[in-house]
């Protein structure tokens, strides 16, 4: 799992780290001034891939160091006024922070959304706090919705009967439908029912 301080090793390599190095300080002094910070972070920092931390852009890391700099409690208010990627953001950064379950609504908002990306962030390592019946909902949603399922953490260790039966239904539908299951979807499926033989 990403940490706080491989993002920041990350970072420092970029022509964005004296910008976050003074907005991180900043933070510290004034959580408020996070803010600003947070919003401009896909100005300053860019939206490049960091090849120190894969899966992670420049705008996200920086996004969860600061998120990391301010006392708890404050992450809600970042996803409930962010953007579609500020959001996603905060949902990147939930393991690294000290949110015991309390940002569970932050997952079941995003789990909502139509919006993919948010949707495989919001399965991301922080999903261990989902009830059963909520995390296999969201992983049928994602093959409803095309999410790749590399993208759901700890898959193979969650999915149990309950969620092959769901997945076995809906292929069922797919196939009534003249439509194939995900590859994934697939695969996942013939795992779980060859486990129960």
């Amino acid at each position: 799992m990403i940490t706080t301080d491989r993002l920041r090793k990350a970072l420092a390599a970029t022509p964005a780290w004296p910008w976050l190095e003074e907005a991180l300080a900043a933070a510290a002094d004034r959580p408020d001034s996070a803010v600003r910070s947070f919003a401009a972070a896909g100005r300053r920092a860019g939206r490049a891939e960091l090849a120190d931390a894969p899966g992670w852009t420049a705008d996200e890391a920086a996004r969860a160091l600061l998120l990391a700099a301010l006392p708890p409690g404050q992450v809600s208010a970042y996803y409930e006024h962010g953007d579609a990627d500020e959001k996603r953001a905060v949902l990147k950064a939930l393991p690294l922070l000290n949110a015991g379950t309390d940002a569970i609504p932050l997952l079941q908002d995003a789990i909502r959304t139509n919006d993919a990306r948010l949707l495989a962030a919001a399965l991301g390592p922080y999903a261990r706090h989902l009830d059963q019946p909520s995390w296999r909902q969201a992983v049928l949603k994602c093959v409803f919705m095309g999410v790749p399922l590399d993208a759901v953490h700890d898959l193979d260790r969650r999915a149990d009967a309950e969620l092959a039966a769901m997945l076995a239904a809906f292929a069922e539908e797919r196939a009534a439908a003249g439509r194939p299951m995900p590859a994934d979807a697939a695969a996942l499926l013939h795992r779980l029912t060859s486990e129960e033989t």
